[in-house]
């Protein structure tokens, strides 16, 4: 869950070897960062592409997520691009 460039030295060796050694770790982790990096940046615009890489790739359960984002791919892109968040209230108003 920590950001790449803030992983100590040994786990981030330890990380770059199981990449290495597993194709599909690694390509997952690329998936994920690419997700990171959009919703850190405020990178909406590029949902559209990032779901349809996931869809694309051969990793069941990230396609299955990238699918379900699909569904309301309205709020999920807006959600990634606009400032405000409900987050303070999210659960606690029903």
């Amino acid at each position: 869950m920590t950001h790449p460039e803030h992983l100590r030295d040994e786990n981030a060796d330890k990380l770059h070897r199981m990449r290495e050694r597993d194709p599909e770790l690694d390509r997952l982790t690329g998936h994920v960062r690419k997700f990171a990096a959009m919703m850190t940046g405020r990178d909406g615009d590029r949902l559209e592409d990032w779901i349809s890489g996931a869809e694309q790739d051969n990793l069941a359960p990230l396609a299955s997520f990238a699918r379900n984002l699909r569904r309301d791919f309205d709020a999920v892109r807006n959600g990634l691009s606009l400032p405000h968040s409900s987050g303070a209230v999210e659960g606690n108003i029903n």
